[in-house]
């Protein structure tokens, strides 16, 4: 079965994440194993995300979401950093300003979105408005029970207005995150990424549990579908994202455009050019 689908969440279906394995790593034992696959699956992501930049019809807005130390990083720089940053942003999604706290909560979400050629990734993303806010509290209920429906709409539109939009849960067990914790203390080039709230916010595990539940069953859309990404094993999530990317692009076809030049007239006139000189 095509990734594609093996880990989309159905439009519909009811998620319990303690219900799936977060170590599933298909019939692969390793990374050496997969290491093949990884780097051509990059290799087409590059490919395929140059014709949506020459195409200029589409643009493709990547979600990705995850607990603490799930890889949202790592997928950025392993796998989507194979892209040509020239038609390809990142944006990070952190505690909303002032200015964007004068707003309703998808302002500052659409100026971000990617316009048309072009590939955006979140780091994070507008799912903080019924993650973060519900587990501590931050709105009332009927506040963040209503940004469900708001949400849906939201990437609906974007999906009228030629915008893919692909959106992946990084699902880490309790357990994994705290050995990337450790690794992270004792790794001096990477325990600045650490801090005492990290480890505080372990404390909600359950609730955000729950509240991912939620997002998944109720966002997960036929034009904008979840995809759930076993991330204990930092290869296999790397290759199953690239994979999803790439065969969700390969299925729209994508041409380079037809040029807009005379191309017989340009090789007449300037090449044959040239190989008359060389003849002197």
């Amino acid at each position: 079965m095509k990734y594609l689908q093996r880990f989309k969440v159905r439009p519909g279906d009811a998620v319990h994440l303690k219900d799936i394995d977060s170590s599933f790593k298909d019939d692969h034992d390793n990374h050496a194993e997969a290491e093949d696959e990884i780097d051509r699956d990059r290799q087409k992501l590059r490919s395929l995300q140059g014709l949506i930049y020459a195409d200029g019809s589409c643009s493709l807005l990547i979600c990705l979401q995850g607990l603490d130390a799930a890889g949202k990083d790592g997928t950025i720089g392993h796998v989507l950093g194979a892209m040509n940053p020239q038609g390809c942003r990142v944006v990070g999604f952190r505690q909303p300003s002032v200015e964007e706290k004068a707003h309703d909560f998808l302002w500052r979400i659409h100026r971000a979105t990617p316009a048309l050629g072009q590939v955006t990734i979140f780091n994070r993303s507008h799912y903080e408005d019924v993650l973060v806010v519900r587990v501590h509290n931050m709105v009332p209920r009927e506040v963040w029970e209503r940004r469900y429906d708001q949400i849906n709409e939201f990437e609906k539109e974007l999906v009228e207005s030629h915008t893919h939009v692909l959106k992946f849960y990084l699902h880490i067990s309790e357990e994994e995150q705290l050995r990337r914790f450790e690794r992270r203390l004792d790794d001096p080039a990477r325990r600045w990424k650490i801090s005492e709230s990290d480890y505080k916010e372990r404390a909600f595990w359950s609730d955000y549990r729950v509240a991912y539940d939620e997002v998944l069953s109720r966002c997960s859309t036929k034009h904008a579908p979840w995809f759930i990404i076993p991330s204990d094993h930092k290869w296999f999530r790397n290759l199953a994202i690239a994979r999803v990317v790439v065969e969700h692009l390969e299925g729209l076809h994508l041409k380079s455009p037809e040029p807009s030049v005379d191309l017989a007239h340009i090789r007449k006139e300037y090449h044959a050019d040239k190989m008359d000189k060389k003849k002197e």
